[in-house]
């Protein structure tokens, strides 16, 4: 078992504020404390499995992809660092990429391979890790307001629909290159209304 940090050692439970609460019960979960884990769930499955059934869009795919997330959790508490983000955040984010994992796979059989056909890297950011770090701030629906209707359709799609460029682009009736085009453009203002939202609230000393 690893080392608990100095502060979850020490904490006074009682006193702990809600984020706190969440990443002292993961730090003790990583540490193989299962009353922590029980204590976990409870406190979290029901945003987890809201956001399992938001992507999968079938409430028995969700059940089940609750279920291997509080697995993975259970598996990868050791590995959380407080210093990268919050305990819901980075509990979220494994929940919404196994729910992803589970979605992509259901369009897999809609596209037929190309034998012998070379990957390419895709320079794309990674939308979960983008919409991830963007969705723990309060400003992002006003900014995704801001985008164009095709820009803001193919974040959407990408990041809360679970879907891939090509399954996008082929329900657009667009080349994949464009539908990238868009997400990248997209993810690129959002970026900068966000920016500019932590400017604009940075307090001045």
């Amino acid at each position: 078992m690893a080392d608990l940090p100095e502060w979850i050692v020490s904490a006074d439970r009682e006193q702990l504020s809600p984020p706190q609460l969440l990443a002292w019960s993961l730090y003790r979960t990583g540490n193989g404390d299962r009353e922590a884990f029980r204590e976990l769930y409870k406190l979290t499955s029901s945003k987890i499995f809201g956001i399992c059934l938001r992507v999968c869009n079938d409430r028995g795919a969700a059940e089940d992809m609750l279920h291997e997330a509080y697995l993975i959790i259970w598996k990868r508490a050791n590995t959380f660092d407080t210093s990268r983000g919050s305990a819901i955040a980075w509990m979220s984010a494994i929940a919404r990429n196994r729910s992803i994992d589970w979605q992509r796979a259901q369009y897999k059989w809609k596209f037929d391979p190309i034998d012998g056909a070379c990957e390419f890297a895709d320079p794309v950011p990674l939308i979960s890790e983008t919409m991830l770090q963007l969705e723990a701030s309060a400003g992002l629906l006003a900014s995704l307001a801001l985008l164009q209707q095709c820009q803001r359709e193919a974040i959407y799609g990408a990041f809360f629909g679970g879907l891939t460029h090509a399954a996008m682009a082929d329900r657009q009736g667009v080349p994949v290159g464009t539908m990238k085009s868009w997400v990248r453009r997209g993810l690129a203002k959002l970026r900068e209304a966000m920016d500019a939202a932590e400017l604009v609230t940075q307090p001045t000393n």
